[in-house]
């Protein structure tokens, strides 16, 4: 949020954004605007004001988390020297980008590629920050020959959206959206073919 804000705005934004994180994490992406409001003691005008669609509160909400997921990339592109390989540094990422939003409940809905709901003068800044601080960890693995030229971060995380969101409402959602996203990676090759 900008700093030239009121001080009485900034307050306002903060105790939104701390309901909002409650909310979202009790009710996941479909979190209501109204109840964030009420909670937060302010109208819902001023809910919107701040965050003018359900997915710019969802990114403001999960800005931190996406953020701790950025700092593992630089992390795991700077281990290049070490004994994990290029896909094996990838999928340990990807695998940490699907637990967190598996566990972070409305961040898939954060990442997901739909421009009608990104804001339009940002775009989607999570899967943005995502796609940037993966892309060295993928151009490793490219160069490595050990992942398709072709294939993008976008397509990585998409793939990932479309897993968290189709284990959503299974009984063990962490479980089964693990195992969607190693069948992904691995192929459907018998048992004895498959290398994560």
């Amino acid at each position: 949020m900008p700093e030239h804000r009121r001080a009485d705005a900034r307050r306002n934004y903060a105790r939104i954004l701390a309901v909002a994180e409650e909310e979202v994490a009790a009710h996941g992406a479909a979190a209501s605007l109204e109840q964030i409001a009420r909670v937060a003691g302010v109208g819902s005008a001023t809910v919107r004001r701040h965050f003018p669609t359900r997915h710019a509160l969802l990114e403001a909400v999960s800005r931190e988390r996406i953020e701790a997921l950025c700092v593992r990339a630089r992390e795991l592109t700077g281990a290049g020297d070490s004994t994990v390989d290029s896909r094996s540094a990838l999928l340990e990422w990807l695998g940490e980008v699907v637990s967190y939003s598996v566990t972070a409940r409305g961040l898939a809905v954060a990442l997901a590629y739909d421009t009608a709901g990104a804001d339009p003068a940002h775009g989607n800044s999570c899967s943005t920050a995502l796609e940037e601080a993966g892309d060295p960890l993928l151009q490793r693995a490219v160069r490595d020959g050990a992942v398709a030229a072709d294939v993008t971060v976008a397509d990585l995380i998409t793939l990932i959206v479309g897993i968290v969101l189709a284990a959503e409402h299974h009984p063990d959602p962490a479980a089964r959206a693990d195992r969607l996203f190693r069948l992904a990676v691995t192929g459907l090759g018998p048992q004895e073919d498959r290398t994560a």
